[in-house]
């Protein structure tokens, strides 16, 4: 062998172990503290269903107006989605995305303020406002950092932010609720304002720990920027878009969109009032926090291993339609018996389902959208499907008063996974580098 293959061969794995050694260096800096924005960040936009336990009976909500205004923070939030992002591609990602949690945290802490439907109506759409274009600035800036091989785990890790936030607000909640009547103030009250801070602290260290993209990183070597851009420029693309307006016109971006759409309904449908479900097995509040952490425990750990095994086995269009479909038989399960164990293992399906198909599918737009084709392709399918966070909780609230119970809410969830289940199952025939 002679001196230059040899020398080759040496650089090759230099760089490789380079790289991994970088990557890691990335990962430890920005995951954390980005997943506990996220955490509390979907603790804010989710409290309201544990608040309601009070809340409702304090201010005088029917469940037709609780699911409207907990639906309603995603009308303001769908319509400056695509704004805030194109704003984001051109401020930077540091600067966006902690003006969103500043902005946020201080919303939700005027939450403990609402007297009425009319102002619960209007902070909600306000926190909706303050958090446009949050999570899809998210998934364009790890974009930036992170290739195709490492881009579902990474989203799993922040994504996992999202039971984690159940995990850790169902007991939460409980416990703040009994703080009713300390200091004057009702325990729902308290609940808003204790969870509402920490966004807005937050959002100040992101200003001193995110860097837009690896050449601006002052903590990085040159070498370790070097493997980084490398990786991240070098990956391969199934037909890639840089224009915002050819993805608008790309089949796969509405399918996508489909396909996010239908999980959202059932994920918000279920979130929003899983507490008043529980509620009605004559638990206690305190109870109910704690009983609802199991389900989301096991969606913690299920969205890691399944965007593992995603990633690993390359099939992620397939493993995101099995998601989809674990959502569906686990709703089913849910409303077909009687018995409070089976139900609650259903739902526990459920939101298994629908919490790894969200990390598994976020991997896949930016296998085919680029520059800010990426930042605004992403903001649009999180725009539209995101409206299923108002559709999801108003179906279920709507149901709830025209039958008296929750099982229509939930077959009605059941039928929106399945249409994701089966755009998904199409959009494998589209996308042809899986």
């Amino acid at each position: 062998m002679s001196e230059a293959i040899r020398y080759s061969l040496g650089a090759a794995v230099d760089d490789e172990a380079l790289k991994k050694a970088a990557f890691a260096k990335v990962i430890w800096r920005m995951l954390p503290i980005l997943t506990l924005a996220y955490v509390f960040n979907f603790l804010d936009r989710t409290n309201i269903g544990f608040a309601a336990l009070q809340m409702n009976r304090d201010i005088g909500l029917s469940a037709t107006q609780f699911g409207w205004g907990a639906g309603i923070l995603f009308v303001g939030y769908c319509g400056f989605e695509i704004p805030g992002n194109m704003l984001l591609y051109r401020y930077g990602a540091r600067l966006w995305i902690s003006r969103i949690m500043i902005s946020w945290g201080l919303v939700s802490c005027a939450m403990a303020f609402v007297a009425g439907p009319t102002s619960f109506y209007l902070l909600r759409f306000a926190l909706g406002v303050a958090e446009a274009g949050f999570f899809p600035g998210i998934a364009y800036f790890l974009s930036a950092w992170f290739p195709a091989q490492y881009r579902a785990r990474i989203l799993s890790w922040f994504l996992v932010a999202i039971p984690v936030s159940s995990v850790l607000g169902g007991p939460l909640g409980g416990m703040l609720l009994e703080f009713d009547g300390l200091g004057g103030l009702a325990g729902w009250k308290w609940l808003f304002i204790i969870e509402g801070v920490p966004a807005t602290i937050i959002g100040l260290v992101l200003l001193k720990m995110l860097a837009d993209k690896p050449q601006d990183a002052t903590w990085l070597s040159a070498d370790e920027k070097r493997v980084i851009i490398a990786s991240v420029e070098g990956e391969k693309r199934d037909r890639a878009v840089s224009h915002f307006g050819t993805a608008l016109r790309d089949i796969r971006v509405w399918m996508c969109t489909l396909v996010y759409l239908g999980f959202t309904v059932g994920s918000y449908g279920i979130q929003i009032w899983l507490p008043q479900i529980l509620k009605g097995q004559n638990l206690t509040n305190l109870q109910v926090g704690w009983i609802s952490a199991i389900p989301y425990l096991a969606a913690s750990v299920g969205m890691i291993l399944w965007a593992r095994f995603a990633d690993r086995s390359g099939r992620k269009i397939t493993n995101l339609a099995l998601c989809c479909l674990l959502a569906v038989v686990g709703f089913l399960i849910a409303i077909s018996t009687g018995r409070f164990d089976l139900s609650l293992l259903g739902l526990t399906g459920a939101l298994v389902g629908v919490t790894a198909a969200r990390a598994i599918f976020w991997s896949i737009p930016t296998r085919f959208l680029t520059g800010i084709a990426a930042a605004g392709g992403i903001a649009f399918i999180n725009t539209i499907g995101t409206t299923g966070g108002f559709f999801g909780p108003t179906i279920v609230g709507w149901l709830k008063d025209a039958t008296g119970s929750f099982e229509a809410g939930l077959l009605a969830m059941a039928g929106f996974l399945a249409m994701s289940t089966v755009v998904a199952v199409l959009l494998k025939r589209v996308i042809r580098d899986e």
